[in-house]
Formats: C-alpha cells, sequence, structure tokens
C-alpha cells in the first residue's frame, strides 16, 4: 500500500466510522434494538480505537531456552529483557521507547511497584514476586534504544502446559503486529511447537513471520548449518506457509554490539552474522516503514467484522419484523420443538460420524503398517556392504544420526495420516452441520458466519490435536503419542550398551503397534469433539433465534410494524457504503 493508497485508506475508515455514528446516533433504531445493539457497536468502537491508538507491536514467541530475551537484547544492542527466568517465575515484558531507562511491574490488581533495573534477573524476580501483594500481569521496561521509538516489543515466555501462561500469550496475540518466533537449531520444531504455530499464528494471517533459528553458533560445520536450515524452512512453508527463516546466534550478536568476546567459529559465523544483518534488514524495510499501511489494514479487517456482524443483526430483525404476532408465536413455537429435536437429529448424525471416522482409522492405520514395512527395509539398508565389503554407512553417523532419523520419520509418517484426513473430517463436519440446520431450519448463510466450521476444526486443531500429540519430550525436541515414546525410550537408553540398529529391531513390533494404538485414540478423540461441535453450535444458534423472535413480539408490542421495517431498512442503507468500501479492500486481498 503506497503512502497515497494508505493516506486513501485513512479517509476511508473515517467514512466508514462516520456510518456507524449514524446508527448509533438513531434514536428510532435504538429504541427498537435496545442498549444491547448500541453495547455492541460500543465494544467495537472501543476495540478499533485501541488498536489506532496503542504503539506498533512486535511480539517474540517460542518454547523456554530458545533464547528469546537473548535475541531482543541483541537486536537492541543493550542487556535489558530478562534472561534465564524458569517457568515458574515467567513475566511477559513490555518494551517501549523511554528517554531515560526504568522498569516496573504492573500487577493483576492494577497496582504498579517501581524497579531497578537490577531487579530484572532471575533471582532478584523470584524474591520480588513473592513479597507483591498481587501476581506480575507484565513488566513494564523502558530503554533509549532508536528502534524502540518505531515499536514497542513484547518478550513472551516459553510456551508450556500452564493455562494462564497460555491466555496471557494469546491476548497479546490478538493485538500483535507482527511475529518472531524463536526457534533451536539443537531442537528443530518440536510437535507442540508445530501445533502451537498452526492454531495460535497461522489463522490470524500475519503479514510477516519472522522464525528465528537460534544458536546456529553451536552447529560444527557448514553442511550441518545447511541440513538443519532445511528442515526448518521446510516445516515451516507448512507449518506457516508467510513466514520467513533466519539462522541467527542471538548470543553471539549481541557479544559483538557490547565488544564483548565472541563465541568461538566453527566455520559458521560469518553465515549467522549475515543472518542476523538480513533479519534487521528485513524488519526495517518490511514492518517498521510499512507499520503504518500493516496496521491500517489490521483495522479495515476489524471495520469488516464489525460490518458484517452488524448487518446480520439488522438483517434478522428485518425478517421477523416481516411477521405479525401470530407468525411469531408460530415461530416461537416451532423454535421450541426445533430444539427438543435437536437430541435426536445429532444422534442421527453420529453413526455416520462414527463410520466415516472408523474408516479413516483403519485407513491410516494400514498406512502405517505399509510404512512400517518399508521402514524395516530401509533401518536393514543402513548394514550394506560396498563391492570391497566394507560399510556403505559410517557406523560413527549411524550411531549419531540414526535415533533422530528414526523419530523423525515415525512422527512423520503419524502426522502425515492424521493431515491428510483433516479435509475429510472438515467436509464430513461441515455436512452434518447443513443437514441438521437444514432440519432446524437454520440459514448457515447467514447466521453462523461467526461460528464456520472453518473455526470449529480450528479448535479441535487446537484442544484435541496439542492434547493428544503434546507429550512429554524423551532425548530429542520430537514429540511422540505417549505409547509410541515408551517404546523409543528404550532405544534411547540402550543406545551406547549396543548396536542401535539391533534395538531399533529388537522393539519394532513395540512401535508399530502402540503408533496403531495411539492413531485409535486420536481418532476417537476427534470424533467425540466434533459431536461436541455440532451439539454445541446448533444449540447456541437455535437460542439466539429463541431471543430474536423473543425481542421481536416485545417491538411488535410497541411499534408500528411498517415503523420498524422502514427504521430496519434506512440503517441497511446506512451500511451499504461502508460494506461497499471493505468490499474493495476484500477484492484487493484476493
Amino acid at each position: 500500500m503506497s503512502e497515497y493508497s494508505n493516506a486513501a485508506a485513512h479517509r476511508d475508515i473515517e467514512t466508514i466510522r462516520e456510518a456507524f455514528k449514524r446508527l448509533e446516533q438513531n434514536g428510532d433504531l435504538i429504541s427498537i434494538l435496545g442498549h444491547e445493539f448500541t453495547d455492541g457497536l460500543n465494544q467495537w468502537n472501543t476495540l478499533i480505537d485501541k488498536r489506532s491508538a496503542e504503539p506498533f507491536t512486535l511480539v517474540i514467541l517460542g518454547d523456554f531456552k530458545r533464547g528469546k530475551s537473548t535475541i531482543i537484547n541483541a537486536l537492541l544492542g543493550t542487556e535489558i529483557a530478562p534472561t534465564s527466568v524458569s517457568p515458574e517465575t515467567y513475566t511477559i515484558n513490555e518494551i517501549s521507547y523511554g528517554e531515560k531507562r526504568s522498569a516496573e511491574a504492573v500487577l493483576e490488581n492494577d497496582q504498579r511497584i517501581p524497579l531497578e533495573m537490577s531487579d530484572i534477573t532471575r533471582d532478584r524476580l523470584e524474591a520480588l514476586m513473592k513479597m507483591f501483594p498481587a501476581k506480575v500481569k507484565y513488566l513494564e521496561i523502558k530503554d533509549t534504544a532508536p528502534i524502540l521509538k518505531e515499536i514497542r516489543i513484547v518478550d513472551t515466555p516459553g510456551l508450556s502446559d500452564l493455562d494462564d501462561l497460555d491466555k496471557q500469550v494469546t491476548e497479546y496475540l490478538v493485538n500483535a503486529d507482527a511475529i518472531m518466533y524463536a526457534a533451536s537449531c539443537l531442537l528443530p520444531f518440536s510437535e507442540s511447537e508445530q501445533i502451537y504455530l498452526g492454531t495460535h499464528v497461522q489463522p490470524r494471517r500475519f503479514g510477516m513471520l519472522y522464525v528465528l533459528v537460534n544458536m546456529i553458533d553451536a552447529l560444527n560445520s557448514q553442511s550441518d548449518v545447511y541440513k538443519i536450515m532445511r528442515r526448518f524452512e521446510v516445516l515451516s512453508e507448512k507449518v506457516v506457509p508467510n513466514s520467513v527463516v533466519y539462522g541467527i546466534s542471538g548470543a553471539d550478536e549481541l557479544n559483538r554490539k557490547l565488544g564483548k568476546p565472541r563465541l568461538p567459529d566453527k566455520g559458521t559465523r560469518e553465515f549467522y552474522e549475515t543472518q542476523f544483518m538480513q533479519f534487521e534488514l528485513s524488519l526495517q524495510r518490511d514492518i517498521i516503514l510499512k507499520k503504518d499501511n500493516i496496521r491500517t489494514e489490521r483495522v479495515l479487517t476489524m471495520l469488516d467484522d464489525m460490518a458484517n456482524d452488524t448487518y446480520a443483526k439488522l438483517h434478522m430483525f428485518a425478517e421477523m419484523a416481516d411477521m405479525d404476532s401470530k407468525k411469531l408465536e408460530d415461530r416461537e413455537q416451532s423454535f421450541d420443538e426445533e430444539i427438543s429435536q435437536l437430541s435426536a437429529a445429532l444422534e442421527e448424525c453420529k453413526p455416520i460420524i462414527h463410520l466415516s471416522m472408523t474408516e479413516m482409522q483403519q485407513q491410516a492405520e494400514s498406512w502405517m503398517y505399509e510404512f512400517f514395512a518399508e521402514l524395516r527395509k530401509s533401518i536393514l539398508e543402513l548394514r550394506a556392504k560396498d563391492e570391497n565389503g566394507e560399510d556403505i554407512y559410517s557406523p560413527d553417523d549411524i550411531e549419531k544420526y540414526f535415533y533422530s532419523y528414526l523419530t523423525e520419520k515415525v512422527g512423520e509418517a503419524y502426522r502425515t495420516c492424521i493431515e491428510y484426513h483433516r479435509d475429510r473430517m472438515n467436509e464430513l463436519v461441515e455436512k452434518q452441520s447443513r443437514t441438521l440446520a437444514k432440519k432446524m431450519g437454520i440459514d448457515l448463510s447467514q447466521v453462523t458466519q461467526a461460528t464456520s466450521v472453518d473455526r470449529i476444526m480450528r479448535s479441535l486443531g487446537k484442544n484435541v490435536t496439542r492434547q493428544v500429540m503434546g507429550v512429554k519430550l524423551f532425548g530429542t525436541s520430537e514429540t511422540f503419542p505417549p505409547a509410541t515414546m515408551t517404546a523409543f525410550s528404550k532405544i534411547l537408553g540402550r543406545k551406547k550398551q549396543t548396536d542401535i540398529i539391533d534395538i531399533a529391531l529388537e522393539n519394532y513390533d513395540d512401535i508399530r503397534s502402540n503408533i496403531v494404538k495411539d492413531i485409535k485414540s486420536v481418532y476417537q478423540d476427534l470424533e467425540v469433539k466434533a459431536l461436541g461441535q455440532l451439539d454445541s453450535i446448533y444449540q447456541y444458534q437455535a437460542e439466539i433465534g429463541k431471543e430474536a423472535i423473543g425481542h421481536a413480539k416485545q417491538i411488535l408490542d410497541s411499534y408500528d410494524s411498517q415503523q420498524i421495517g422502514s427504521t430496519l431498512s434506512d440503517a441497511m442503507d446506512i451500511l451499504k457504503e461502508p460494506m461497499e468500501i471493505l468490499a474493495k479492500y476484500n477484492s484487493k486481498e484476493k
């Protein structure tokens, strides 16, 4: 978006917001729809005002021990973000510009406690947090680094199983303008990291997502660097297609900027130093220089949601206004009957969903048996000899890489089975959704936009898949289904005692049978959640419809139906111009 088009967008935003003001000031409309309608508009306006006024925000995400704070310090060229903080003493750190350095702890009771800069270390924070009258909401840190005049940086704690932590980070994600995701080259993209990215970040479609592969300085050769970077690029493209991957060393870059002794160079320094420079250039070129455009696009997106939400409400009430009291009473009675019929309709869906899920599960199991047959051949080929009777594959390389190769291949096959069926699951749930909607007389194209099937499946991906796959780590960063990991832990435990290929073959049947068992569990869980989501969606829609009918009956008792229809029609006319403007921007995105 050019400066001219950005200025034009701001004029369009003002035009759209003026239209909404006219709706809020329409006394007849407020009388008819009540304060709930205006409260909804006020909530939208408050949120949009907040997004327009607050500083441009860059959020850094990543699991524990990935060097997020060190990367921030390297970016700022100063040691300010707390490092080595334990999961038990995590804090979210808002880092912004100030004429001098300062720090405050903002507590959940909104009390602010001034801190010394020396307080924002692990040991001091642990001691201080025990004495605070309430839990820390976040640390507000000010610094004089020039880049902070342009953006605010939010340093988040590592991803974990702590629900309150995940909720806090998610709240910051809602208001983020750009994302940095810190990963470690020593722990290449665990399953839980991939799922987190796929469920928390990708659906929000940020304009730029940086995946920073940290600690490249620890790798022993340029060849190792290329292998690791290739792996991250492939996985990032699959999980978050619009990501940009850089291989860096936050610690070495910080030392360089502070004039401290550099980390030992293993022949890779030029690579990760250049990559950090390229990352900074991209941040300047693609984020900072375009930050106003990015924020404008986010506001337009919010206004589009606001317009669609408002139009849907007006349309629903307009349809109700066309009914007389007798028709409304009949419609209310039919809604009551539909609610009572919902349970029976869902029961009819259950065998269909169960059969389809069982077929998918059996297909996945069949694929896994075929995969393991090929895997066994590949394992045996590692013992192949050349024409001179020498090992084709170095025993040292097998010892070093075989375990990670084995876990990666099995994990990849496991994920591929489930991912392949996701579209079919989506289609299945959507088909049953529409069958139920038809039986209940609900128009999905109008009413259920806010609870689309796509959103259901995103919820499934977040809550089910993460729960099933996100298990403890054994030896590598790869996570596996629980039963399968038991067999893999046997291999790891005896790795240094005997031939690792013998151990793998010895545990081969256990691994195969356990992963099939885990696949069955995953599909069963998905079936339960799919049915639960169907139930909740239609219960919700039925309740919304019944409330709308009740409200319409009250309106008809107080207003003439012609007056109601005219007022709602005028309100929808007011929305036409904003929706036409927003459609123009939506078509540009496509």
